[in-house]
């Protein structure tokens, strides 16, 4: 009897345990309160500690060995000119349509709302755009290893790849071999990880629930749903869209594919954490070759932030309306732009885009105190919006992946199988 019960156990997708974990968090949450917390947050937060932890040599082997995959720095700079236009556009598509709804609803023109703590300007900021552009070239990568600084590891790896791939003879063999070997080793470490995602996603929900409460959407109300209703636009019509008429490819299909790293990333609000995820979905069922996802999607985990930047710009323009200030055309291509660019420059981590929007609102002179208002709700918008970041990511490197001819066709059960 035991064993049939744990034949039928094993029967269970993945990403039916993870759904069945995120109902178990609710109710443990709602029902259990502060009790459960003792116990939700030390699952949660190991589960978090398992994921960060492959993250910097996941990404330091992916990157490089993708870089070596492509080859000669002619498919490399097609390939980064493909992936960067993508980054681009759908990032821009997001703002725009934040944009849309933000003026069209204006949820904070007559918002009764005032601020229950100001926040400490000192601590938010994060300096200025030109430190951002500086911040990617690393003086010290072994540093910017240390300290989990994704930027400057991306650019250490390219350029790593590109003079490796260089070499000729022993050298460049046993470099691409080494570093070939070091990424199918940290995928095999992710694949163990994966297993305890359930466990992981009931601590995070769980100790949302018990922390925030069900409450927490009444006094910013309108503009939570503005952002909820851009994301979903965002997430459900552009995305799909592009998917379509870019790839030719069925969106319903994808979503189906990139399911458990989609709920990965809404649970625990890290794009960067959930990128072992997001590449095993991407290569395991999805059919994109590793070639693609192993340099697509980590640059994506760090550069394309749509959901990011679409909240930027409602929440930007939401605590102008709050304080009464009218922004002009030109003010508002401001926040267009500050947006783009900070969005590219946060962090793959929980409320990082709540640090960058202090760029946004010194770009534009609203004050800082203004993040105060928007720190009750951004915790839930933060994981809506970071399953839209991680839902970007994947349709761009399906979308390349096409283009590159490096997509599998679909073969039996539902599984893709290259030709």
């Amino acid at each position: 009897m035991n064993q049939k019960v744990l034949v039928y156990f094993k029967k269970i997708p993945l990403t039916a345990w993870i759904f069945i974990g995120i109902f178990l968090g609710l109710l443990s949450g709602i029902f259990l309160g502060q009790s459960i917390l003792p116990l939700a947050t030390v699952v949660g937060d190991l589960f978090l500690r398992l994921l960060k932890m492959i993250i910097v040599p996941l990404i330091f082997t992916s990157i490089t060995s993708g870089v070596l995959g492509i080859g000669d720095s002619k498919n490399l700079g097609r390939l980064g000119l493909k992936t960067m236009l993508y980054y681009m556009a759908s990032s821009l598509l997001a703002i725009l349509t934040g944009l849309f709804l933000v003026n069209l609803i204006q949820p904070g023109k007559n918002a009764d709302i005032t601020l229950s703590a100001n926040p400490d300007a000192d601590s938010l900021a994060v300096g200025s755009l030109q430190d951002l552009l500086y911040r990617i070239i690393p003086t010290n990568p072994i540093s910017s290893m240390v300290n989990s600084e994704i930027l400057p590891i991306i650019f250490f790896c390219i350029i790593l790849g590109i003079f490796i791939s260089r070499l000729n003879g022993s050298y460049k063999t046993l470099l691409t071999d080494f570093f070939y070997a070091g990424f199918e080793v940290m995928m095999n470490i992710t694949h163990f990880i994966i297993l305890f995602a359930p466990l992981g996603v009931f601590g995070l929900v769980a100790k949302i629930t018990a922390t925030t409460g069900l409450e927490i959407f009444q006094s910013l109300g309108l503009y939570f749903i503005t952002v909820v209703i851009g994301l979903l636009w965002h997430y459900s019509i552009n995305l799909p869209l592009m998917i379509i008429i870019l790839a030719k490819e069925n969106p319903l299909t994808h979503l189906k594919n990139m399911s458990v790293a989609l709920l990965t990333a809404f649970t625990t609000s890290s794009s960067s954490a959930t990128l072992p995820l997001t590449m095993e979905c991407a290569e395991k069922k999805a059919g994109i070759s590793n070639k693609i996802s192993s340099f697509v999607l980590p640059l994506g985990a760090t550069v394309n932030m749509d959901g990011t930047a679409l909240y930027e710009c409602v929440a930007a323009m939401f605590i102008a309306q709050v304080y009464g200030i009218e922004l002009s055309i030109t003010a508002q291509f401001t926040v267009v732009v500050t947006a783009l660019l900070a969005s590219i420059g946060a962090a793959g981590i929980p409320m990082a885009g709540l640090v960058m929007m202090s760029i946004v609102l010194k770009a534009v002179g609203l004050p800082l105190e203004g993040i105060g208002m928007i720190l009750a709700v951004d915790r839930i918008l933060d994981m809506l919006r970071t399953s839209t970041n991680v839902w970007s990511d994947s349709c761009g490197t399906l979308i390349i992946a096409k283009s590159e001819k490096e997509l599998a066709k679909p073969g039996k059960d539902e599984k893709r199988i290259f030709e």
